[in-house]
């Protein structure tokens, strides 16, 4: 058995690279453009109606590239959640 011993800053260097590739992993995997039902789930709602409401008031981004195909925008729906979380006293 080996033992390998460093010194603590190349040890918090070492798990800072790690943390940044593993965010960089999971960043490539992430769909910008998820289905409607996906966007339900983030959303934490399960009435397509009220997506639709989201969808018409302009509140979220959403693309159609076919006529039943509706694709939600990953960015717009965290943008849509900060901006209605309530800070803490």
């Amino acid at each position: 058995m080996e033992v390998i011993c460093l010194q603590e800053d190349a040890f918090y260097a070492l798990i800072d690279k790690v943390v940044e590739r593993i965010q960089q992993q999971q960043n490539v995997r992430e769909d910008k453009w998820i289905s409607g039902i996906e966007a339900m789930q983030r959303l934490r709602i399960q009435s397509k109606t009220t997506l639709q409401k989201l969808r018409d008031e302009g509140s979220i981004r959403f693309t159609q590239p076919e006529k039943k195909i509706i694709l939600y925008d990953t960015d717009s729906i965290e943008a849509y959640l900060n901006r209605h979380a309530k800070s803490t006293f």
